[in-house]
């Protein structure tokens, strides 16, 4: 069976992840690896949300978690999303 783009640059990009942060990220790591501008930020999508990829808080620990697995995917999937003109479809 044949991997597509979107699965490939996800099997890349969730190796890279895992070598550099483990199987879950937090923190200002996931506010660099999602884009978002500042902590505030963040949080404002959790409670929204909004957040791409899903959000989840683990027991007798502080802050928000999320798997590598799912930001790998997401991106990769955001990254094919673009077409040959360049624009994002939604």
């Amino acid at each position: 069976m044949k991997m597509n783009d979107v699965e490939v640059l996800t099997v890349a990009l969730e190796g890279d992840l895992l070598k550099l942060h483990g199987p879950i990220m937090t923190g200002d790591h996931l506010l660099k690896a999602l884009g978002y501008a500042s902590q505030e930020a963040l949080r404002q999508s959790i409670v929204r949300n909004t957040v791409p990829v899903p959000v989840f808080k683990m027991e007798k620990r502080r802050g928000y978690f999320v798997l590598v697995k799912d930001v790998a995917n997401y991106l990769a999937q955001r990254r094919y999303a673009i077409k040959a003109g360049g624009s994002y479809i939604d």
